[in-house]
């Protein structure tokens, strides 16, 4: 039997309707391997049935893990294609085992791959093919890739860039003798977000070179994740030139996007698919965005076989890839210049020198333990209940998944096993060295029935287990680890039948795993030069057993003291604490012995304000886990030491960056500097810890890591000694301690950490609610103190996390936790007890007495339906008898049983309250026919309670009004609400006849008046002293009164414990005796575990008062649609929290109060509280008259704590805290924290004065305030949005700093004028001396409206003024500008004696320059044509502005001989003109564009920018004393801020990397310039395919500004059908460039020309321009002496100073006294002659760059009068070319054949043709060559279009005969030729080629005997060794060539050369202008002659001439 797959398709739910008209008609197709099978189509159904089965049959194969089905549902057409309706792919390996039948629902996507509200029904059967049985389907399962349901089982061909020491191809500074480079390790990638966000990865796929097949049509084929682009096919060449750019964008988080790979493929496109593959090249998206600017660029990429190992490289690819992400600047991706000596070696993605080595990377998988629980437990339970079955199974069945770099492998499964063992070796055939960095390990569970689930996954980083070692290869080690456990964390071990997908993206690695779950014991190694042969193999029993070593076990003691627990978010029942290391502790694991590893359950307390907290009073819950670990003490020690050393770095760089801002003096830095280098030096130099082999297993990873520690740590202190004696400057000395810095934390990176980390769980009611997880080594005890953890035995403060969530500050603290945790060997268990000097450490036996209320018995301990034992433990799982309690082995009990009532029951429900609503039921009830009557009192369930009458407030409390009916409700007017009975509920606001009950609520308020006598009460008051705790069942919340609805209640006993023996573990021992009341205990006696309960007893208790300073905040989030909010603060500290008062409507607000905490009771000592304070949280939130308040972000900060009376004198100083939110930044709070030890020796500071009710910030800790003057420009308003549906015509703007106001005048109308009409304000204000403590400027923009509205349209605030602030002007009103002519002359004169320099006017027609001295006014467009006849030609044909363009991009090959005569270039910018010089600043001199915002929901991502405001402030010291003369301002002379017309030059060069919008992966660019109204395009001449289009248009129109001030130009991709895409965008602001000091209305060249390629266009001259400066700077005006001198401010400069080491060669200069002024000016900060180049950016994609504009902008004001002439950048046009090549003979042709009589013979003719030709022209056939001689004397001739100016062919192609335009491509001319064996009854012979670059071709040899391979550039001698090069010519500068070339077979000998295939002889002839032809080719296989002639010649004819010649 062959085999058979039945796919039986049922049906198929709610199908997308695509039918207009009716309903779809769909049908079902189904695809296996290739073949369809489909079912009939159901006519006008959403909803089809169609019950048919398709069968595939199999061939006699069985199916594999990997084979798939593909379903696709098609609406049926009659006419026109069939519409795809839905699609979905199902994996077949469900079906390899079991009953080899599956019912499948499979949900349905879309085209696009988004997920359809639809599902299908598919049965699927299989029927094996005979001969194969369950068990071979069963091994094929688990030799292949159970996991990978897209079967990739592919290879890694991937290098590295660079490794260590100097980058291959990078031309780095040479080291000083004896200097040793820094040697950094790659950064791992650890900790990234998982925060979904925008990505752009950017992919230009340059060229290949070498590829290593004949004859091909190269295609390259680029992947990432599941996006695939492909380029072009380019026909018959090996090395194939593409340029083209690929974007793929993303919506995923960085920590999936980096893990994903990039893979290049070649395929050859004229092969059949399963032949194509060419060569592949991979590597990690994170390894790219790890390079500088994220990107590589112009790299060379090896191509290899991943399945031919042994076959070498297969070719180059050329690339440039960059990853962007929110807010990156795209690099440049343009091609370097092309050429044939390309070294490709030294820019390879490897080390130089190293090559790719086959090499098997395997991975040991010998055990695992610890594996949490993953299947359903229903069968086990059925198997249970009826008796059945073996013993109980472990629901997990655990298999190991090894992947690195796209291969997979895995081992076999180990069924119900909890504690696998695999011994089992996995191997992966890779490419040495890799580029990819993530080596990962999954632990999977298999499922028969359902896919394969994670448990949890190791990354484990390249680089952190290997290193290619220094620059000499010391230190550097291949890839390994181990033997050592890898400990696996992921989502709470607890088993869930529905695993969320938050918690399944933990399991498989991303985001920080809260949970152990489990560790497994491997090792890696690396094997060079093989691959291997199985991927899965049995260990040796040898290595078996060596590895037992490597599992020897210590016993380790956990302990914990938890000293406060607040901001509990969980409050609905007990909280505890659980903490664990592995899975020792874990509370709800019932199969583990049974520890003290978790608090006692205690209710929440209220704090007052927010949040609540746990009431421990002075006994401190702790906790005590014994576990047993490897004893990896020197790994662990070695990385705290190199932690601490790290710390210490970052200490000293903060404290001489702090020396460097104070400016102290140099000495004292020096000192500083000298003391630091040493301090670095004796620290450094101390060792780090070794294995010791008696108590320590080091393997050979810990050998290699600890050299190499040894030898950066030796550098350091090696580079730290020499720089004590030689620094020269602090920030020599700050840069190498950051470099120390970085390399030390790079060290500080232990692979091999075998102990798991420590992981604190909040635990409440069974369910796990919030966690923290610790590293194990920051708590770890040693003996040696510089050896310990950082964390080891001190006070810390964590806070808690939900699972699978960040601490996000916009999110509620779950807990904040004040904690000691202590970890070590067992042994060193008494260094824990004895640090505990503030208390004793008590232990405790309990148990919990239960009872159950019966009605008729009372309160009974034998109900039979209380569901636990009479004496249980808090959970009441075991029963825990007083007399079952026997001493554990070292510990005694001291003293009887005693009830100990639960702390927390003694609270109030008014406790920490300072306002609280009593409340109280009025009851009546009646009987039928009679009225309302029988009063009585209850509370709100129903229980009795005192009449309202007799309620009185509790001692500290008062009432603030009296007692009234709660109207507030679903009630009647005076209150009631009915019901039946008061028992059953359901009461209603109208009375019904049937009522018999009714009730009304009275309520009234009370105020805490003493809250010493309220705390008092709280803590001593029981309300019950039997200490009995009442609930409604066991497993609710318990409280203190026993209510009529309570059935059950508890009391806790104690028993107290010493020990008699120190380190013995208290575990109690209960010997029970078998009961009938315990049906499941066998008679006899039943033993159990049970743990006591720790506490850490402190008798002290302390005072304490803080005192919060909250001064003001800024920058904070608007709340509210108005654009502010109504901030106020909450201040917690420990179980004492208080808020601020609010301020209305601000987003800087200033509070400036004291927050007293006054009563602060404590059990910690000063001197422990002084070395790490409690921190301090502070919450903003904004106000909400109706709801919750909004967070707007969360502080921390530590108080300075005060002890003694020298203590108290010292004042705080404010500082400012930044507030987090939202994971960014919510602005900043200045504020102050003191904390004063109260005691009754030392009398405390005064309280602060009173304002009100309220504290005020004292006077030694507020700000110190001057008298400051501010000026403020408030220029005008830009692009304001309708307000209320109203636009914004009259606004005003309010400045505000402090308390001090200042309002502008009302606006006349926006739409007239925008500016206003005095826009300058002053303000005499006193803000604080230091800029540190300067309050925010605050600015608030009304509109007028009719009816005296003035709504709120728009605010903003301005939080730091230091660039604002300024000196004062000198009352004489003189300059302080000063000139910087450094570097013209060493003389500096400041005489007025002048040389005038006789300067010969050479080059200028005087009746040229005559006009222009009589006429001030701009050149005329006119003036350009007054040049000579020949002077125009030349120009036309020789230089153009893209001659100045090319020569000023450094493009050498395409300016010609620009740079020659003498001309000028212009200033190309990278980036936006406005942020091209650090001086510019973004043309904000003269006032900055703020934006305006109206406020935004705190649920949305953007703000709601609503308009402009252009405005800028000059802060600067007044005089003290008010009578002094006020300093002149400086806003005094500004310009007319009236509307003026200019005229605009818009000149668009050229666009780069723009998104593709077509799906060819390509646009059809166009631009459109709009201003105002004004609509300006290009769309009628786009540019078709390209994502570079070269435009060269200028736009040119008149724009009133500043009306119209915002210059909008886009790139829109067009469209034939539907509406044009919007590609990007930029914006200019031309009024900022009109009123700037920079001058960047119109650049200034580099010469004055009248005339010529660079004729000035300037309106002004540029005497007149130096005028208008000195006038703007109110300097003097120049004096001129003659025409060769000038004077400015204190300085004469003569035209030498600037020509004199220059000879001009250029023509049409000016006259020289305006050149000098030009000279002049261009040493100031003014603008050039430039191109910038500006980011475009989408409104889609907002942070991300969609490509660049490369352009710019002339501006110039009508009142200046008329400018030059526009500037020619119309874009080149290529001309029409002819090539004519005559193929002469050829010589040494391989012959290929074999004729009747036995000789060797070919059948010889020529192909030829130029890329982007689709015809190839070949000669006639030489038949029957017998000694590889062929005679042809044929003429090819090719027609192309070529630019000579940039030496490139045109080509303008359609990619399909559909499509709409050409694609036009610029390729070089290259001639490519073949040399084939004809053959009549089979395919053509293939026998050699030759491709050469007519512009650099080889020259040809004149005779045959003298062509050798040695003329090609590519040739490489045997044993890699380069021939001497050959002289290279170019057809078109020699015009014609002759001779001999050599054409070559790509194909290798049995040495590995290629060899020689043909000979060839070339003639060529050429013209300047004219068309290349004629070339003489011969070839000859085995050795190839090529003889040919070529000839370039301006008309036909003349060209036959010379060919017939």
């Amino acid at each position: 039997m062959s085999g058979t797959l039945e796919v039986f398709v049922a049906n198929a739910v709610n199908v997308p309707n695509v039918e207009k008209i009716g309903k779809s008609d769909p049908y079902c197709s189904v695809e296996f391997l290739g073949i369809k099978r489909k079912t009939q189509v159901q006519k006008q159904n959403l909803n089809p049935t169609w019950n048919e089965k398709l069968e595939f049959n199999l061939a006699g194969k069985p199916l594999g893990v990997n084979d798939k089905i593909d379903v696709y549902v098609k609406d049926w057409e009659r006419v026109g294609r069939n519409r795809l309706l839905g699609t979905a792919s199902v994996t077949l390996r469900d079906l390899l085992s079991g009953t080899h039948s599956a019912q499948v629902s499979v949900n349905l996507t879309d085209a696009n791959k988004q997920q359809l509200p639809s599902t299908i029904n598919l049965k699927l059967t299989y029927i094996l093919p005979t001969g194969y049985s369950d068990q071979a389907t069963l091994d094929t399962k688990t030799q292949d890739d159970v996991d990978n349901p897209d079967g990739e089982e592919v290879g890694v061909i991937s290098d590295v860039e660079d490794s260590g020491g100097t980058p291959a191809g990078d031309q780095g500074a040479p080291l000083a003798p004896g200097q040793r480079p820094g040697r950094l390790k790659p950064k791992p990638r650890s900790n990234l977000s998982t925060k979904r966000q925008d990505f752009q990865i950017r992919v230009k796929v340059v060229e290949a070179r070498r590829i290593m097949k004949n004859n091909i049509h190269p295609v390259c084929r680029v992947g990432i994740e599941k996006q695939h682009r492909q380029t072009h096919v380019r026909k018959s060449t090996s090395s194939p030139y593409w340029n083209e750019v690929f974007f793929f964008n993303f919506f995923i988080s960085p920590a999936e996007l980096f893990n994903e790979l990039i893979t290049f493929a070649i395929f050859d496109a004229k092969k059949i698919r399963s032949d194509s593959f060419v060569g592949q090249f991979k590597c990690d998206i994170g390894m790219i965005h790890g390079k500088a600017q994220h990107s590589l660029v112009n790299k060379w990429l090896l191509l290899v076989d991943p399945a031919d190992a042994m076959s070498g490289a297969k070719g180059y690819l050329k690339v440039s890839i960059c990853v962007l992400g929110p807010g990156d600047i795209a690099p440049s991706l343009k091609p370097s210049v092309r050429g044939e000596d390309d070294d490709i070696e030294s820019n390879l993605l490897r080390p130089a020198g190293i090559n790719l080595s086959p090499a098997t990377l395997s991975l040991r998988v010998f055990r695992a333990e610890d594996i949490p629980r993953m299947d359903s437990g229903a069968m086990e339970g059925v198997k249970k209940i009826l008796g059945i079955g073996d013993e109980k199974k472990e629901l997990v069945d655990p298999y190991v998944k090894f992947e690195f770099a796209g291969k997979k492998a895995h081992s076999r499964v180990e069924y119900n096993s909890d504690h696998p063992t695999w011994n089992q070796q996995l191997q992966l055939g890779i490419r040495f060295p890799s580029m990819c960095e993530n080596i990962r390990t999954t632990v999977m569970d298999w499922d028969q029935f359902s896919r394969n689930d994670p448990i949890a996954c190791c990354n484990m980083l390249h680089a952190t287990v290997s290193s290619p070692g220094d620059e000499y290869g010391k230190c550097g080690f291949l890839p390994m680890f181990g033997p050592c456990y890898v400990n696996l964390y992921g989502s709470p071990r607890e088993f869930s039948a529905i695993v969320s997908e938050e918690y399944e993206k933990l399991n498989l690695g991303v985001g920080e795993g809260c949970s152990y779950r489990g560790r497994v014991l491997i090792e890696l190694s690396t094997q060079l030069g093989e691959l291997p042969s199985e991927p899965v193999q049995d260990i040796p029993s040898d290595d078996i057993l060596r590895m037992e070593s490597y599992m020897r076990r210590r016993k380790y003691r956990l302990h914990a003291a938890f000293l406060s627990a607040t901001m509990v978010d969980a409050i609905d029942a007990p909280v505890e604490f659980e903490i664990s290391i592995g899975n020792y502790g874990n509370k709800l694991d019932e199969n583990l012995t049974p520890c003290s590893s978790t608090t006692q359950p205690t209710n929440a307390v209220f704090d007052g304000l927010s949040y609540h907290f746990l009431p421990w009073t002075n006994l401190k819950p702790c906790v005590v886990v014994d576990s047993q670990w490897e004893d990896i003490s020197f790994r662990l020690e070695s990385l705290n030491m190199l932690n601490k050393l790290a710390d210490k770095l970052g200490q000293y760089t903060k404290e001489l960056k702090a020396g460097v801002k104070e400016k102290l003096p140099k000495e004292s830095m020096a000192s500083m500097a000298i003391r630091i280098l040493d301090e670095v030096i004796s620290l450094a130099s101390r060792p780090l810890p070794e294995a010791i082999p008696s108590r320590h297993r080091a393997n050979l990873l810990d050998t290699n890591v600890a050299k190499m520690r040894q030898d950066q740590i030796a550098h350091i202190i090696e580079s730290a000694t020499l720089l004590r004696e030689t620094a020269t400057s602090l920030e020599d000395v700050i840069s190498e301690m950051e470099e120390y810095g970085a390399l030390i934390k790079h060290l500080a990176i232990e692979p091999q950490n075998s102990m798991p980390d420590v992981i604190i769980w909040m635990i409440s009611g069974n369910r796990r609610i919030a966690y923290c997880r610790i590293p194990a080594h920051e708590v770890l005890h040693s003996e040696t103190e510089e050896r310990c953890g950082a964390q080891c035995g001190t006070v810390q403060t964590l806070y808690l996390k939900y699972p699978g969530k960040s601490f996000d500050s916009s999110l509620p603290v779950p807990c904040q936790l004040r904690l000691k945790i202590w970890l070590g060997l067992a042994q060193y268990d008494q260094q824990w007890h004895e640090a505990q000097t503030d208390g004793e450490w008590v232990v405790f036996a309990e148990t919990y007495e239960n009872q159950m209320y019966l009605p008729a018995v009372g309160w009974t301990q034998k109900a039979p339906t209380m569901g636990r034992s009479k004496w249980s433990d808090s959970s009441g799982k075991l029963k825990l008898p007083k007399e079952s309690f026997m001493e554990p082995q070292g510990w005694r009990f001291v003293g009887d049983w005693y009830i100990s009532p639960e702390i927390s029951m003694s609270f109030d429900r008014d406790a920490g309250h300072r306002k609280f609503l009593e409340d109280v039921f009025e009851h009546e009830n009646r009987i039928p026919g009679v009225g309302w009557g029988m009063t009585s009192w209850a509370d709100m369930r129903g229980d009795s309670f005192t009449s309202r009458d007799e309620i009185v407030a509790s001692e500290g409390w008062e009432w603030e009004d009296v007692w009234q009916v709660d109207l507030n409700r679903a009630v009647d007017e005076d209150g009631w609400e009915y019901a039946v009975e008061s028992s059953m509920g359901g009461y209603g606001a109208v009375e019904k006849r049937y009522h018999l009950c009714r009730r009304r609520r009275w309520v009234r308020s009370r105020t805490l008046t003493n809250p010493e006598m309220a705390g008092k009460k709280d803590e001593e008051h029981l309300p019950d002293s039997s200490g009995w705790e009442y609930a409604v069942f066991f497993n609710t919340k318990f409280h203190h009164k026993n209510r009529h609805t309570d059935i059950v209640r508890r009391r806790r006993w104690h028993r107290k414990m010493i020990a008699q023996q120190p380190g013995t573990s208290p575990v109690f021992i209960n010997k029970l005796k078998a009961s009938s009341e315990d049906s499941s205990d066998d008679e006899g006696e039943v033993q159990t575990l049970s743990t006591p309960r720790m506490f850490l007893s402190l008798p002290e208790v302390y005072k304490y008062e803080l005192r919060a300073y909250m001064y003001q905040a800024r920058d904070l989030n608007a709340g509210d649609k108005s654009g502010t909010s109504d901030p106020y603060a909450q201040v917690s500290f420990l179980n004492y929290s208080q808020a601020t008062e609010q301020v209305k409507k601000t987003l800087s607000p200033t509070w400036d109060q004291t927050l007293l905490f006054d009563k602060i009771v404590c059990h910690e000592s000063p001197a422990v509280i002084a070395v790490n304070p409690p921190e301090i949280v502070i919450e903003i939130f904004d106000y909400n008259k109706f709801g919750k308040p909004d967070m707007l972000g969360r502080a921390f900060a530590k108080p300075k704590v005060k002890i003694t009376a020298d203590d108290y004198q010292e004042n705080a100083c404010l500082e400012w805290y930044t507030i987090s939110h939202d994971g960014g930044e919510g602005g900043e709070l200045l504020a102050a924290f003191e904390l004063f030890a109260v005691s009754d020796n030392v009398t405390l500071p005064f309280q602060p004065e009173k304002h009100g009710a309220l504290y005020n910030v004292p006077s030694g800790i507020r700000p110190v305030l001057k008298r400051t003057g501010i000026e403020i420009l408030c220029w005008g308003v830009r692009s304001m949005k309708n307000f209320q549906l109203s636009a914004v015509t009259s606004p005003v703007v309010e400045f505000s700093i402090g308390s001090y106001i200042a309002k502008s005048e009302v606006m006349v109308n926006t739409k007239k004028n925008p500016n206003f009409p005095k826009p300058v304000l002053f303000l005499d204000v006193l803000i604080p001396i230091e800029e540190h403590y300067t309050p925010p400027m605050n600015i608030r923009v009304k509109d007028h409206r009719q009816f005296g509205r003035h709504p709120l349209v728009g605010c903003l605030s301005v939080g730091k003024l230091e660039k604002y602030r300024c000196d004062c002007l000198p009352l004489t009103g003189e300059s302080t500008f000063e000139f910087d002519f450094t570097g013209l002359d060493a003389t500096d004169r400041n005489s007025e004696h002048v040389v005038d320099f006789e300067v010969v006017e050479e080059y200028v027609e005087s009746g040229e320059a005559s006009a222009l001295n009589n006429d001030k006014k701009a050149i005329s467009r006119s003036s350009l044509s007054s040049k000579q006849g020949d002077t125009t030609q030349e120009q036309a044909e020789d230089i153009d502005w893209w001659s100045k363009y090319y020569a000023s991009c450094g493009e050498t090959s395409r300016y010609g001989d620009y740079l020659e005569k003498g001309y000028d270039t212009l200033e190309i910018y990278d980036t936006e003109l406005e942020k091209a010089n650090d001086f510019f600043n973004g043309f904000t001199d003269f006032c900055d564009t703020f934006l305006l915002k109206r406020g935004r929901s705190l649920d949305e991502e953007e703000s709601d920018i609503v308009g402009e405001l252009k405005a800028s402030f000059k802060i600067y010291p007044l005089p003290d004393d008010p009578k002094e003369h006020m300093p002149p301002q400086h806003f005094s002379t500004l310009p007319s801020s009236d509307p003026e017309e200019c005229i605009v030059r818009v000149y668009i060069i050229a666009a780069n990397d723009l998104q593709p919008k077509d799906s060819s992966g390509l646009a059809d660019p166009y631009i459109v310039v709009k201003i105002g109204q004004q609509r300006f395009d290009t769309m009628d001449n786009y540019k078709p395919n390209t994502l570079n289009p070269i435009f060269g248009h200028l736009f040119e129109f008149t724009a009133n500004i500043p009306l119209e001030t915002e210059l909008k130009i886009k790139v829109v991709d067009y469209d034939i059908i539907g509406s044009d895409d919007l590609i990007g965008e930029t914006i200019i602001d031309l009024e900022n460039r009109i009123l700037t000091k920079h001058r960047a209305t119109c650049g200034l060249p580099a010469n004055y020309c009248l005339t010529g390629p660079n004729q000035w266009r300037n309106a002004l001259t540029p005497k007149e321009i130096l005028v208008n400066f000195c006038q703007q700077n109110n300097i003097a005006e120049p004096i001129y002496y003659g025409k060769t001198g000038l004077k400015i401010g204190h300085r004469v400069l003569n035209i030498g100073d600037f020509e004199k080491h220059t000879s001009s060669k250029q023509r049409y200069l000016g006259e020289t006294d305006q050149r000098l002024a030009l000279h002049v000016l261009r040493r100031l900060q003014l603008v050039h002659e430039h191109v910038e180049s500006r980011s475009l950016y989408n409104p889609i994609q907002p942070d991300i760059q969609q490509g660049c504009l490369q352009m710019w902008v002339d501006i110039f004001p009508k009142s200046l009068g008329p400018p030059g002439p526009p500037v020619d950048i119309t874009a080149r046009q290529p001309k029409k070319y002819q090539l004519r090549c005559i193929i002469r003979n050829t010589k040494d042709v391989v012959l290929d054949e074999t004729s009747i009589t036995g000789e060797e013979m070919s059948d010889i003719y020529v192909k030829g043709w130029l890329p982007g030709q689709e015809e190839k022209q070949k000669t006639d056939v030489h038949y029957r060559s017998l000694d590889g001689e062929g005679n042809f004397n044929w003429r090819f001739v090719f027609q192309f279009n070529y630019i000579p100016a940039e030496r490139i062919v045109v080509l303008d192609k359609k990619e399909h005969f559909w499509s709409a335009d050409a694609t036009e491509t610029r390729v070089p001319p290259k001639l490519n030729i073949q040399i084939w064996d004809n053959d009549k009854f089979s395919l053509d012979d293939f026998l050699g080629s030759l491709q050469l670059d007519l512009h650099h071709m080889p020259e040809p040899a004149k005779s045959s005997k003298a062509c050798s391979l040695k003329q090609l550039p590519d040739y490489v001698l045997p044993k890699g060794k380069k021939c001497a090069p050959w002289k290279m010519v170019s057809l078109f500068e020699q015009k014609r060539v002759y001779g001999w070339w050599p054409c070559m077979s790509s194909e290798l000998d049995r040495d590995g050369q290629q060899t020689l295939a043909v000979r060839i002889v070339l003639k060529y002839h050429s013209y300047l202008k004219g068309v290349i032809s004629h070339i003489g080719v011969s070839v000859c296989a085995g050795r190839l002659t090529y003889k040919s002639t070529c000839t370039l010649t301006s008309t036909v004819d003349r060209f036959f001439e010379i060919a017939s010649h």
